[in-house]
């Protein structure tokens, strides 16, 4: 049997509903252009357990993005009312547009035993570890070299060349901020990261403190049962 079959066979037995849990947040972060996005939609796309933290901002909505799926997209109006009312569990501002996660549908999932994954940058991250550190697992992504993560921006082609130096000027400071979190994946390798990001999950999964239904699982093995 191979590693990747042990690593489904796990994480199945963390999701069949044998031992209940309470799902935990999957954060990714990193500069613009290293890779989480694109980690992120192959790790949506073949883990059923799994689900995206819709944000809403302010932003345009891009060539190719769906609302509800990639974005919300709300007016700056209704996003500082969502901010009043207390409804976002982190928000921020990055390149003159806002963003945030809503509260309910994070703290729903989490309570169903189902995962949740985010694609933010540092400051959202700090914002839920002071939120819901309990819960969190964050992961930074890092790129090969400068020269790659420039060629990255570039061939994606959504952004003008201003847009792309903003960006790289802004990399530096991101990327200081790696301390900051539980994991570091350097992605030279998209496959390679894909891997070592499932690794994690596995093993954020089968953490004691997540396994809820545990003590009644170990009481009833004692019991004979």
């Amino acid at each position: 049997m191979s590693k990747q079959t042990n690593n489904q066979d796990l994480d199945k037995t963390a999701l069949d509903g044998a031992i209940s849990r309470r799902g935990l947040m999957l954060v990714l972060s990193s500069p613009s252009g290293a890779g989480k996005t694109t980690l992120s939609r192959r790790l949506l796309a073949e883990d059923s357990g799994l689900t995206m933290s819709v944000s809403v901002t302010t932003r345009p909505q891009r060539p190719g993005e769906q609302e509800g799926v990639d974005y919300i997209f709300v007016e700056p109006v209704e996003f500082n009312l969502m901010v009043n009312r207390g409804q976002l569990l982190e928000h921020f501002k990055v390149f003159d547009h806002y963003y945030g996660t809503p509260a309910q549908p994070v703290e729903d999932a989490l309570n169903a035993g189902q995962d949740v994954l985010f694609d933010i940058d540092w400051q959202g991250t700090q914002d839920l570890k002071q939120e819901m550190r309990d819960d969190m697992a964050s992961i930074f992504i890092l790129p090969p070299s400068t020269k790659e993560l420039e060629q990255r921006l570039k061939k994606r082609a959504q952004d003008s060349d201003a847009v792309v130096a903003r960006r790289m000027a802004e990399a530096t400071d991101e990327i200081s901020h790696w301390p900051e979190y539980d994991y570091v994946i350097v992605n030279r390798d998209a496959d390679a990261a894909l891997a070592q990001v499932r690794a994690i999950l596995t093993a954020e999964r089968l953490k004691r403190a997540r396994q809820a239904g545990l003590g009644d699982f170990v009481k009833r093995l004692r019991d004979g049962q």
